[in-house]
């Protein structure tokens, strides 16, 4: 932070030539730090976004990883690195001994020394199509989870038998937002889409033979599915299905306040 423009911009609304709301609007684009030589953390993306930054965690070092969530920690409520290996991990943890490994979800999580995220109303229900999509779907569940909201899990309950779906049909109805997490065809979202009266955040994952081409054909079948409601994120975007859940959810609850 450039500590000489953070003065004349303190000093401005002192003396009321600056309003606190515009310059807590300049403030929002100020705040970063430079990591050794290898990285920028932006402190200030929760105040931007409603969500702190996440460490991507492949091609970076386990060093160059607690190097930033050090950094991270006193100005975060929750430091969270993605798609870390289990190798990976116990490199880190000797580095971090608090740490927290979700393995399942591959994320790695260290309580900051703010206050904790603000538990937001609302809850975020999270269905696969098979067991091979759960590591996509516990990345979306735990960064949920992680960011304040609440989270409901129904796992295998694919197309291939719909039944087991349908059992289900007063859950769905429950839903706030739901993450739908499918590989194969992907026909899961739309199905789902087709009973429900909430978003649907559609996840294509790579499972699946070689026609599936590795997430591309689940990715064009939700991209062109014909239920309303739904929109479709990356594939094996799990943490990226989250934040788009969690800011609906926010959204929906700053507008209800009015």
């Amino acid at each position: 932070m450039n500590a000489e423009a953070l003065k004349f911009l303190l000093e401005a609304v002192a003396q009321g030539a600056v309003s606190p709301d515009l310059a807590l609007d300049k403030l929002k684009h100020l705040d970063f730090e430079p990591v050794g030589d290898f990285a920028n953390v932006d402190h200030h993306r929760s105040l931007r976004t409603g969500f702190p930054e996440a460490i991507w965690g492949p091609g970076k070092t386990a060093d160059q990883i607690a190097q930033i969530m050090e950094s991270m920690r006193d100005r975060s409520p929750m430091v969270m690195a993605t798609r870390i290996e289990p190798a990976v991990y116990t490199q880190l943890q000797a580095k971090v001994p608090d740490v927290t490994y979700y393995a399942g979800a591959r994320i790695c999580a260290l309580r900051g020394n703010v206050a904790p995220p603000e538990q937001h109303p609302g809850a975020i229900l999270l269905l696969t199509a098979g067991t091979a999509d759960l590591p996509v779907a516990e990345e979306a569940a735990v960064t949920a989870e992680l960011s304040g909201f609440r989270v409901k899990r129904l796992w295998d309950v694919g197309v291939a038998g719909i039944h087991r779906l349908l059992t289900h049909r007063h859950v769905i109805a429950e839903a706030d937002v739901m993450i739908v997490i499918a590989g194969m065809e992907g026909a899961l979202p739309s199905v789902v889409a087709g009973l429900a009266d909430c978003p649907v955040i559609a996840v294509p994952t790579s499972v699946g033979y070689g026609a599936s081409f590795n997430g591309l054909a689940p990715l064009l079948t939700m991209l062109n599915s014909c239920a309303v409601g739904i929109g479709v994120v990356n594939i094996d975007n799990g943490f990226g299905a989250a934040i788009l859940a969690g800011q609906i959810l926010r959204t929906a609850q700053r507008v209800s306040r009015g």
